[in-house]
């Protein structure tokens, strides 16, 4: 403990100078600059001045998630990446799973300690289980990397390099909203989430009923027989069938089929000369995309901060869920992940020396339950309790996030004497 207090109050010669007054600046700063903006969405949202209502913001999110945040993923994933860094990064996207499995474990473990409100049990296990990996992450390494002492280097190439990993590893996410998370969160037996009976057990269900989430995802609905119908129209009618039950309209979003044609391009040295280099011939379409890019961060953060103006709601999940879910979230998920992750170092799973991978990593760990999650929480009838715990989970998180980041940079920089 004198070892770990002399280093963080001394500074160590391999961590840049950072002390713990620095180390804290650096980690707070960031966390600061979101606030700030989210509260100015708050404010713009507010009775008071109401210049950005609810159909506003839904606009201001349309916007976002259709056009800039695809053009920053594509302009900065497609500049960062190449063929060995492909290989390179293999661990970024297995991450994204191995935090999706432990948060999800983490969220079983707590749902059945503190047993939460009939119907409510895999609800807890997804807002535990579940994280922003992709826009609040953008938002605080464009941040972090926005300050002068960063312990990163270059801001140019903290952001691009920071913007690259996150990027990379959204479509796993995308992946897993759309089919584990919808999965998780279908209805009761009833139909319903709004039932009034309480405390009853989870798992009391009639025994005539089988509950949709435990129908495969793949069900085997009947495919026509008739011996006319050629083999070539059964295998497009499977097809169908699976693109159907996989969601995969969802899946394939603006911002995944921006990251697949960063990649791609970026990995063929030929199309990345054409596109991606600064004296390219088709470099303007990039700086374009940068350019609209840098304006994904304000308008996701005003957009945050408006839709916190309804609060709390009147959640009926009740302050012992609502406080585990919290904790969970943005206590115990992120211990297991920095345990993952120094596991990961340990083994030589994780490229050497590159320690804005290690803190992005990391972040997949960090974050408040993902906004998109609420999203689909609303299409399954429980969007007000999802809406109650966003609030929380976001308002704690401003101050967890901090904490974490100290310690992420202190881990990272700052090595024992």
């Amino acid at each position: 403990m004198e070892t770990f207090l002399s280093s963080m109050l001394m500074g160590n010669e391999g961590g840049g100078g950072s002390s713990l007054v620095g180390t804290i600046s650096i980690a707070v700063l960031p966390v600061a600059k979101v606030f700030t903006m989210c509260f100015l969405g708050f404010l713009m949202a507010s009775k008071y001045v109401n210049i950005l209502p609810a159909s506003g913001r839904k606009l201001l999110n349309a916007l976002v998630f259709t056009l800039l945040l695809p053009c920053m993923i594509f302009s900065q994933l497609g500049q960062a990446i190449t063929l060995e860094k492909l290989i390179e990064w293999w661990f970024i996207p297995f991450n994204v799973l191995l935090a999706t499995l432990s948060g999800s474990l983490i969220g079983l473990a707590v749902a059945a300690i503190i047993r939460p409100p009939y119907p409510y049990f895999k609800f807890t296990i997804i807002h535990i289980g579940i994280g922003n990996i992709g826009n609040v992450p953008l938002v605080l390494i464009a941040a972090l990397c926005g300050v002068k002492s960063n312990p990163f280097g270059d801001s140019d190439k903290c952001s691009q390099d920071g913007t690259a990993y996150i990027s990379f590893g959204q479509w796993v996410g995308a992946i897993i909203l759309y089919t584990y998370v919808f999965h998780m969160l279908a209805p009761p037996p009833e139909g319903t989430f709004d039932i009034e009976v309480t405390n009853l057990p989870v798992r009391n269900l009639p025994n005539d009923a089988t509950p949709p989430e435990q129908v495969p995802l793949l069900a085997q609905d009947t495919l026509p027989t008739d011996s006319t119908i050629s083999k070539k129209g059964k295998m497009m009618d499977f097809l169908i069938l699976i693109c159907n039950k996989l969601k995969l309209e969802q899946i394939i979003q603006p911002p995944i089929i921006a990251s697949i044609l960063a990649i791609v391009i970026g990995c063929v040295p030929f199309l990345k000369r054409l596109i991606f280099t600064s004296d390219a011939p088709l470099f303007f379409f990039t700086d374009s995309c940068i350019i609209l890019g840098k304006a994904m961060i304000p308008c996701i953060l005003l957009a945050l901060g408006g839709n916190l103006i309804n609060g709390p709601g009147s959640s009926r999940l009740g302050f012992r869920t609502t406080a585990a879910i919290i904790f969970g979230r943005l206590v115990l998920v992120p211990a297991a992940g920095l345990g993952i992750v120094m596991l990961a170092d340990k083994l030589g799973f994780l490229p050497p020396d590159d320690t804005m991978l290690r803190f992005v990593l990391l972040l997949q760990h960090t974050m408040p339950t993902s906004v998109l999650s609420g999203a689909v929480a609303n299409l399954r009838g429980c969007g007000k309790e999802s809406a109650a715990i966003l609030f929380w989970v976001h308002i704690f998180a401003i101050f967890s996030m901090a904490g974490w980041i100290v310690l992420y940079i202190h881990l990272l920089f700052c090595k024992s004497p």
